[in-house]
């Protein structure tokens, strides 16, 4: 289904759980307040959404968090959405370190990519940016994912003053290993807001200073804006989503579905759309027509563009745990 600046909306990205096993400062704060567990949308309830959403045109879903992987039986939601009609690619985004445990599952359930978010390479600042000392299990998770054959990746966020100097030895993940690592600019959402990234700009000005064949790499990684780049000598590729510096609205292509069940057609603004209350309200042909309706209104007036460069403008106030990222 195409919105109203005639951009095909074919990817949903679905939280199933405000928990995680982790405390990373941007997206889950060590105070911040868990939906009670009634108020998290079941399986069915997901299900029924995605259904919805298949019928209007979405063809690949991602599974976010917090960390989905917490929730008891992710992997079997995972194969029911793959056998939606309609749904061609489901992936997943996780901290990692429940992979080992969850791999063959996951790949029963075919999965078609997994996105694992590592932001250091130290034991001591990956214990001060997510709250536990858990690398070695990430790493391990990593691993997991490779061996199983599964398209992997991992998702960088640099921090000035954090872990900005890592961005080297983080890129060389992907030189003798068949996966891609992402650096993300900090999004101004949550401690977000208070922090300071690192311009992708910079960043691949820097890569292509150490690596002077660094060529363009057009073709497909992934459902979203990722752009990358090829370097002489590695296995796997360098992408990069710079959100703040070099805007990709015009070719965004997704919805948010948070753990509570609300659309978001753009996480710089609160503004959502309520699919739980029509869930638990409505019954038969009315809930199934009132969910559509209501997907197909948060698709066409989804925003030209966001404006997370003037972070004074952003209204989208929960962290990121919250809304699924």
């Amino acid at each position: 289904m195409k919105d109203q600046y005639q951009r095909n909306i074919d990817y949903m990205r679905v939280s199933v759980t405000d928990r995680c096993n982790l405390r990373c400062r941007y997206c889950m704060p060590k105070d911040i307040e868990l939906l009670p567990m009634e108020e998290i949308l079941s399986f069915e309830e997901i299900l029924e959404i995605v259904h919805q959403a298949a019928s209007l045109g979405i063809r690949k879903i991602k599974i976010t968090g917090g960390e989905p992987l917490v929730r008891k039986n992710c992997t079997g939601l995972i194969a029911k959405i793959r056998e939606t009609e309609g749904i061609e690619k489901v992936t997943l985004t996780t901290n990692g370190i429940l992979l080992p445990e969850y791999i063959e599952d996951l790949k029963a359930a075919g999965i078609d990519g997994i996105n694992i978010s590592l932001d250091t390479l130290r034991k001591d600042r990956f214990q001060e940016i997510t709250g536990f000392d858990a690398l070695d299990q990430v790493l391990a998770g990593i691993d997991a994912s490779l061996n199983a054959g599964i398209r992997t990746k991992i998702n960088t966020v640099l921090q000035k003053g954090v872990n900005d100097g890592e961005w080297q030895d983080l890129m060389l993940l992907a030189k003798d290993r068949p996966l891609d690592v992402r650096f993300i600019e900090m999004m101004p959402i949550g401690y977000g807001a208070v922090s300071t990234g690192v311009s992708d700009i910079e960043l691949r000005s820097k890569i292509r200073e150490l690596y002077p064949g660094t060529e363009e790499d057009h073709t497909a990684h992934g459902n979203g804006p990722a752009v990358y780049v090829r370097i002489p000598g590695f296995c796997g590729g360098v992408g990069f989503i710079a959100a703040i510096n070099e805007k990709f609205c015009k070719d965004c292509n997704r919805i948010r579905l948070t753990s509570a069940g609300r659309i978001k057609p753009c996480l710089c603004y609160g503004d959502s759309f309520d699919l739980r209350e029509i869930l638990r309200t409505k019954e038969g042909p009315e809930r199934d027509a009132l969910l559509k309706e209501t997907l197909q209104k948060a698709i066409t007036y989804k925003p030209k563009e966001h404006c997370f460069e003037a972070k004074s403008s952003v209204t989208e106030k929960k962290k990121m745990s919250q809304i699924g990222g």
